[in-house]
């Protein structure tokens, strides 16, 4: 019997998936590693402790679910989380940590450039909005400010193409990933030239653009022994974790549809044989292959947010017990109005991507008085990470008619959530519960791959099966409405007032080596 095993390097983790041919999950791992910011607005991964923990990962879901039931691998597709830059030197090996998406110190060099006719030039050829999250910034960054490093790096590499080349030896990167750096032409789908001068490098200091269905080669054969697995195991490049998570979830083109993702960031998408042309520069346009465009907004304040909440204010019985904490706060939450009484909260503790593009952006509570309990902060932090989300769905409204929404990710399909993004939005939300988009996703492009199904069209014209439908509640709908207007005039006014308290951060700064994401 053959398989296929599906491989997420996420943000704060990697989810690894073992799926048989007809779409049916066999078994699921997880494993986690720790973001490090060493000062403000860094955000760093240690690659060798990614890849180390992706072996770990892979040998236990093989030695568990695979083997011992005969399985064999048929391939092994990787997706990956966007936006992340390591250099490397002559020999592959990491000069320093990855900086991932959610690093945002090169926010300088983003608004300068984003204000320019250089910026919008790009903006246009790449599909990748100016912020720090993009490569061709974080380059630029390391170019002017970490000149050493800059002179010793031979390549700029992704997270997933380092992983992928540590297994086989090759170096290639992936269509929607590519997309992602800011540094592809999406329309001509090479690096494009204009990028390549802004950022200082040369096409050679990259890597190989390749289709998502690529194979890019065999493992090496100290690996094939140690996970015991065969020469001809296939090893696909694969996607991107949005990409991968919006054709998982049965978005079809045409469709008028959306797909919101929320796990620790999040992001609302479409689907498209065209790009979205926004002339406020809000939305991406990323290349799944030759007719498919994912297009939309992220948010880099989604689950994780919650989980900081949780973390820092919920009550812990054990020491490991985040899941079970944050389930008494959902439960201490359903007990408040919608609206959380007048209680307000700005989400943007990690700065923010879609719809405002502000890396300065803080959080804050708003509209505090004193009747207000712990019960009211847990709704609005809740709210507050819905309310922003909405915001991406609402601009993306002025280009695409949708009429409802699929959910997914962690956070997005807790029922709770699931209500209330269908009564913020005023639209239904359609949930398939013990299921994870990104890693179906992958399996459909492993399967279209293998010829099980002919052509990603061929699977984007089979209905996606939900087991939930949230209806929205048209008073509750009424009652946001009122208090979303608030929170999108406090985005806009405070804009000020953000950037000012973060050029105090920065020169009150005290560097410290902080790792977020490890249970309390």
């Amino acid at each position: 019997m053959n398989c296929i095993i599906t491989v997420e390097l996420g943000t704060y983790g990697i989810w690894v998936f073992v799926y048989d041919l007809d779409g049916n999950v066999i078994g699921s791992m997880k494993g986690r590693y720790p973001t490090f910011h060493a000062q403000p607005d860094y955000s760093e991964q240690d690659p060798e402790q990614i890849f180390i923990t992706t072996l770990y990962v892979l040998k236990n879901i093989l030695n568990e679910y695979v083997h011992p039931r005969k399985y064999k691998v048929a391939s092994i597709c990787f997706c990956g989380s966007m936006h992340s830059v390591l250099a490397v030197d002559m020999k592959g090996n990491p000069l320093g940590h990855a900086i991932t998406w959610a690093d945002n110190r090169a926010k300088q060099e983003a608004q300068e450039l984003r204000n320019s006719t250089m910026g919008r030039k790009l903006y246009e050829e790449t599909g990748t909005p100016i912020h720090p999250m993009s490569p061709l910034v974080k380059i630029a960054w390391i170019r002017d400010r970490d000149e050493e490093r800059f002179k010793l790096t031979s390549k700029f590499l992704s997270i997933k193409s380092y992983i992928i080349h540590q297994l086989t030896g090759e170096y290639m990167i992936d269509y929607s990933i590519a997309s992602a750096t800011g540094l592809l032409n999406i329309h001509k789908v090479d690096w494009e030239d204009d990028a390549l001068a802004y950022s200082g490098i040369t096409a050679e200091q990259l890597v190989p653009v390749v289709p998502v269905f690529a194979a890019v080669g065999k493992l090496k054969k100290a690996y094939q022994q140690s996970l015991g697995l065969q020469p001809d195991t296939k090893i696909l490049i694969g996607s991107s974790d949005g990409c991968l998570a919006t054709l998982g979830d049965g978005i079809m083109k045409g469709e008028q549809k959306a797909s919101i993702t929320i796990e620790d960031s999040g992001a609302v998408r479409v689907i498209g044989p065209t790009v979205l042309k926004d002339k406020q520069m809000r939305f991406f346009n990323y290349l799944l292959t030759d007719n498919f465009y994912i297009s939309g907004g992220p948010t880099n304040n989604g689950g994780n947010i919650f989980e900081w909440f949780t973390r820092h204010f919920g009550e812990f019985i054990s020491q490991f017990d985040m899941e079970q904490s944050m389930q008494k706060l959902l439960e201490e939450a359903a007990n408040v109005s919608p609206g959380s009484d007048g209680l307000l909260f700005m989400p943007y503790l990690l700065g923010e991507r879609a719809p405002i593009w502000n890396a300065n952006a803080r959080g804050a509570y708003f509209g505090l008085n004193i009747n207000h309990e712990r019960k009211h902060f847990i709704r609005a932090t809740i709210e507050g990470i819905l309310y922003e989300i909405y915001s991406i769905g609402k601009a993306l409204g002025e280009h695409r008619s949708i009429e409802s929404l699929s959910v997914n990710g962690s956070f997005g399909t807790i029922p709770f959530c699931s209500q209330l993004i269908a009564d913020i939005f005023n639209k239904p939300v359609q949930v398939r519960q013990q299921f994870h988009s990104v890693s179906f996703g992958a399996y459909l492009l492993s399967a279209t791959e293998m010829g099980i199904y002919k052509s990603l069209d061929d699977v984007s014209t089979k209905p996606a099966e939900f087991s939930n439908v949230f209806k929205p509640n048209r008073q509750h709908h009424g009652i946001y409405a009122d208090y979303f207007r608030i929170f999108e005039k406090l985005t806009t006014k405070l804009s000020d007032e953000f950037e000012a308290i973060g050029n105090l951060q920065q020169k009150y700064a005290h560097p410290s080596k902080i790792h977020i994401n490890e249970k309390p």
